[in-house]
């Protein structure tokens, strides 16, 4: 960083000089005993894509956590199941198993489902679950036409959408090498849809909005090498990799994009409300079998359960990633987010009322349960990277 520069010019007064050195002194001692060094620091300028503010660090402390809590992915290596299924005079038409992509992908394979029950004439139709997927494929059949009700065990609030992240980044979806190619090809069309959805939403209303995001890593394309990024280049604009002048973060490789970021509570109330007053309906049901689900009076049922499809339907597959997220008091002036840098998953990302810090991704685990192992390790990852900000 820049240093001050105390050397009087020569024709300076000796009462300037003395004056000089006294006040650089005394910053030399702040600094020094605030651990900064010897040097004044003055903030440095990065060139920014969107955001014309600079770089701020998230004041992280473990005395200011105010939540943590856990939600469980629905993952499937082989990836996503959209498909419809005959049973007798009932058609049941799957939309489960997106792993970490759930939001992000969410009006993307609703469609692809709704697609599914083109063939089938338009009535009343079941959708079981009220997470993301519940939701977009209700307003999706509502606006081709359907009368809709959605089944629910809980409420859209305590669903495990609500616990999502709301990056749009459709990760930890599949496994590379377990799907098929054509589900790659699904996927990537089914993305596509999504961000255009989204993109159209875009504001304060549905708590959309555009922002940068700064992968982190250690080492080069540890972080960068990611599916979605690999693949739909054309859905993140000002894609850079920065060299180590370019950025404030203290990490060797930096890749930047802007995308958008999803605040899950106030698009997920928006888009029940949107159902509700297109005269849709809620009924509150805990489905334990198979028998149950086609005992409804819809011929059309839309199964949106998540990892309830496990037990639901025998997939035998989809498996729970475990995942923890702490939460600190909002802070305006943090404009971007972070992904990567840690120990082991580590990310950053505001919200309107709150900032985010994760995460953790634990396969096979059924675990609700906070561990405070993992909210130290994530404090402790994010603490490391934000406290050494070169700003």
């Amino acid at each position: 960083m820049k240093e001050i520069n105390t050397k009087a010019k020569q024709n300076t007064t000796r009462r300037r000089i003395l004056k000089t050195i006294g006040y650089t002194a005394g910053l030399s001692s702040i600094n020094a005993c605030s651990g900064i060094g010897s040097s004044l620091r003055i903030q440095r300028s990065y060139t920014r894509p969107h955001s014309r503010e600079p770089f701020l660090a998230p004041r992280i402390a473990r005395n200011k956590i105010v939540r943590v809590i856990v939600g469980l992915r629905p993952y499937r290596p082989s990836g996503f199941v959209v498909k419809l299924e005959e049973y007798d005079e009932k058609n049941i038409i799957h939309n489960y198993g997106h792993g970490g992509g759930g939001i992000s992908l969410s009006w993307g394979s609703s469609a692809l489902a709704v697609h599914e029950a083109a063939r089938l004439p338009v009535n009343q139709a079941a959708v079981i679950g009220s997470g993301i997927m519940g939701l977009t494929t209700a307003r999706l059949l509502q606006d081709a036409g359907w009368d809709v009700t959605i089944y629910t065990r809980d409420i859209t609030r305590h669903s495990v959408s609500n616990v999502g992240a709301g990056q749009w980044a459709p990760t930890s979806v599949f496994e590379e090498g377990v799907a098929t190619k054509a589900f790659e090809e699904q996927y990537k069309y089914a993305s596509r849809i999504a961000h255009h959805a989204y993109q159209n939403l875009s504001g304060a209303n549905y708590g959309i909005r555009f922002v940068e995001n700064y992968y982190l890593s250690h080492q080069l394309g540890e972080e960068a090498e990611a599916y979605y990024m690999r693949e739909l280049p054309e859905l993140f604009t000002s894609v850079a990799d920065l060299a180590p002048h370019e950025h404030p973060f203290p990490v060797p490789y930096v890749k930047r994009t802007v995308t958008m970021i999803i605040e899950p509570a106030t698009f997920l109330r928006r888009i029940r409300d949107d159902f509700l007053l297109t005269g849709g309906h809620f009924k509150i049901k805990n489905f334990t079998s198979l028998d149950e689900i086609l005992s409804l009076k819809e011929n059309a049922i839309f199964n949106c359960t998540g990892l309830g499809s496990k037990a639901l339907f025998k997939d035998e597959e989809l498996t729970p990633v475990k995942g923890q997220l702490v939460f600190i008091p909002p802070d305006p002036s943090i404009d971007y987010l972070t992904v990567g840098g840690g120990s082991d998953v580590t990310y950053m990302f505001p919200r309107s009322g709150e900032i985010l810090l994760g995460g953790s991704a634990q396969m096979d685990d059924w675990s609700r349960n906070p561990e405070a192992e993992v909210t130290e390790r994530i404090i402790e990852d994010n603490k490391k990277i934000f406290d050494n900000l070169r700003i």
